[in-house]
């Protein structure tokens, strides 16, 4: 673009492959490198063109991001900025990926910000105005200037639910849900099943798996009249598990990621809580680490359904043949993690407790849970590739790795 354009990209285009082909032919535009984020900004460009000789205006921008909607399709949330103009930002269709905006006064006047979450905002003293709608965009011009205008032509609220389940942070709020509210709210509907399914089990005390499942651990705690602890300890320095890459680097992180308090532990039976269950790799761990300490029994609750299914749009979650509840039914799992008891929440709870916050909400996208994808266009050939460009991808990591392992082998000799 003659502009200049700089965007960050939060999601997964599913027809990227498709985009790089169509700027080529079309724009002679070539996409270098294998990122999404690449063809979406050449797209956004290309669209942009159309105006190189004159003055962008609001009504530029919105007919280039009503022109980009009609060609693109996944998750997305998106802010860009176009040198010398103002910011761009706008949201997917369905709202999948969430995307905030806020303002506050200054002695130089109003200024705008945008985010995925809305503590990002109150962390900079900005005041939380809305939720960019889905499929909605807005221009904040160089001058301070705020226009938005709904750019799709079918928008509809589709939220990604695993958003609520794990990613936001608790302090968060997104589309009019209070995340903490949220997760205290699945804390209930699971501590009601659990009461109803368990009530024969004699568990001693409910601990969580920091630091997502606090809340909704203390809530069952509640629920069950039974003490609630802290028996891990988290090290902050360590990333997410479920997402490295490698069994055995998951396995070394868990037990950097978290250490028992013994004395929690020792000759009770437990109810370990969890955000959700993703590969087992973890959980199995931390059962393990359990009985290390000194747990007669340890039982295992997740507040999330079992995930069978991959994300494709935007969460970097491994394959179905990874995923423990991929071809498992809740025995099998149970048996695998090394569990006494395993329980999950159903999936019309999780919705339900979602939605009590906002009854306006009326579809999540959970295809992780049920293999549902919201934008009709994901089919067993789509997936197939993704998990071929997945394994290859952690094929070439494993390699780097290695390679990067003898270098300094040989460098040592």
């Amino acid at each position: 673009s003659p502009f200049g354009i700089a965007l960050a990209h939060n999601g997964n285009l599913t027809n990227s492959e498709e985009l790089k082909d169509e700027l080529f032919r079309t724009a002679r535009r070539h996409v270098n490198t294998n990122s999404d984020s690449e063809a979406l900004l050449n797209a956004f460009a290309h669209e942009l063109d159309i105006h190189a000789d004159m003055h962008v205006n609001p009504d530029h921008i919105f007919g280039a991001v009503t022109n980009l909607h009609r060609k693109i399709r996944g998750g997305y949330a998106v802010v860009a900025l176009v040198i010398g103009h103002g910011l761009v930002a706008f949201r997917d269709p369905n709202g999948i990926r969430p995307l905030v905006m806020g303002k506050r006064e200054t002695a130089l006047g109003t200024e705008y910000m945008v985010a995925s979450d809305s503590v990002a905002l109150d962390a900079d003293g900005f005041t939380v105005l809305r939720d960019v709608a889905p499929g909605e965009a807005v221009y904040i011009t160089e001058d301070g200037e705020l226009f938005s205008q709904q750019c799709a032509e079918n928008p509809s609220y589709a939220p990604c639910i695993f958003e609520y389940v794990y990613f936001a942070r608790p302090d968060s709020t997104i589309d009019n849900v209070s995340v903490y509210a949220s997760r205290v709210a699945m804390g209930k509907k699971l501590g009601e099943k659990i009461k109803k399914e368990w009530a024969h089990l004699d568990i001693d005390v409910v601990i969580p798996i920091p630091e997502t499942s606090n809340d909704a651990a203390l809530q069952i705690a509640h629920e069950l009249g039974l003490p609630y602890r802290q028996g891990y300890v988290k090290n902050r320095y360590i990333g997410r598990t479920f997402i490295m890459p490698g069994q055995g680097e998951r396995k070394k992180s868990v037990k950097r990621k978290l250490n028992a308090i013994w004395q929690e532990f020792k000759g009770k039976n437990v109810l370990l809580v969890d955000d959700s269950i993703v590969r087992g790799t973890t959980s199995e761990q931390i059962i393990d680490m359990a009985r290390e300490a000194g747990a007669k029994k340890v039982y295992f609750a997740s507040a999330a359904p079992e995930i069978r299914f991959p994300n494709v749009y935007g969460i970097d979650m491994p394959s179905a043949n990874e995923l423990i509840a991929h071809g498992h039914d809740v025995d099998s799992i149970c048996k695998i993690i090394g569990a006494d008891g395993l329980i999950f929440q159903s999936l019309e709870d999780l919705v339900d407790a979602v939605r009590s916050q906002n009854p306006e909400l009326k579809r999540f996208e959970t295809s992780v849970f049920d293999g549902v994808y919201v934008t009709n266009d994901i089919d067993q050939a789509y997936l197939n590739r993704l998990d071929a460009q997945r394994n290859e991808a952690s094929k070439r990591r494993k390699e780097a790795e290695l390679s990067a392992s003898l270098d300094l082998h040989n460098e040592g000799n």
